[in-house]
């Protein structure tokens, strides 16, 4: 299992065969390969194991920026515990302009901005829920882990194969580089829908609609939520 850091770095020099003592594939190449793909994956989809939540005393200010969150990313926001319903961007302005002492409980986001109506009828702890920045793996701490290793370690992998499609750039073959890129790409995909398919059974309240069939105007008839017609498609 590729769990930590030294386990990466362990795993591409047995698949690549190279050497950090040769000028070539110096140690400190190798540890910033490992970062930079590491980064890369991290990115590669809104993992549901880099959200977060941050917390912190609403002081009435519309201006707010949660530092490490990624832009556009907040979905849930609430404030002394009542939560706040969260419009796009130009309706927020929109309805700041036309009703300036609105207390409507609404926010939004605009790229690393958060702008909350400071006329709201809250006052307490202001929690939000988004998408953060994974803090960089410790190329100096042997035992580090990534985002995926507690769990989802095909992660892990991926950032081998991509490592070694970096290898083989330095090598001048593009093909294998190619390759190797690509099979990366397909573990993280994999591992995506995965994740997305532990997510089906997932239930609405019934105050919200839940107690509903869904109306199916493409195939006819009725489909319950919890019931998905794929679901045992391999």
């Amino acid at each position: 299992m590729v769990t930590t850091f030294n386990d990466i770095k362990t795993e591409i020099i047995n698949k690549s065969g190279i050497s950090t003592t040769d000028a070539f594939y110096t140690d400190a190449l190798l540890n910033g390969w490992i970062k930079s793909a590491n980064r890369w994956a991290t990115a590669f989809r809104k993992w549901p194991f880099t959200e977060g939540r941050v917390s912190t005393t609403f002081t009435g200010s519309e201006e707010w920026n949660f530092e490490g969150y990624k832009a556009d990313s907040f979905r849930m926001m609430q404030i002394g515990g009542k939560r706040l319903e969260k419009l796009n961007f130009e309706d927020y302005q929109i309805f700041r302009e036309e009703d300036e002492s609105g207390a409507d409980r609404v926010f939004t986001d605009y790229g690393r901005l958060v702008f909350i109506n400071p006329n709201i009828d809250l006052s307490g702890t202001l929690t939000a829920y988004g998408q953060y920045t994974p803090v960089d793996i410790d190329s100096t701490d042997l035992t580090s882990t990534t985002v995926f290793s507690n769990g989802d370690d095909e992660g892990n992998e991926a950032i081998v194969e991509e490592v070694l499609s970096y290898i083989m750039k330095r090598r001048q073959d593009e093909q294998s580089a190619t390759l190797y890129h690509s099979r990366a790409e397909k573990i993280l995909t994999d591992l995506y829908a995965r994740v997305n398919d532990e997510q089906f059974n997932y239930k609405t309240h019934r105050t919200r609609g839940g107690m509903w069939k869904r109306i199916d105007v493409v195939n006819s008839g009725v489909e319950d939520d919890m019931v998905r017609r794929d679901q045992f498609l391999f």
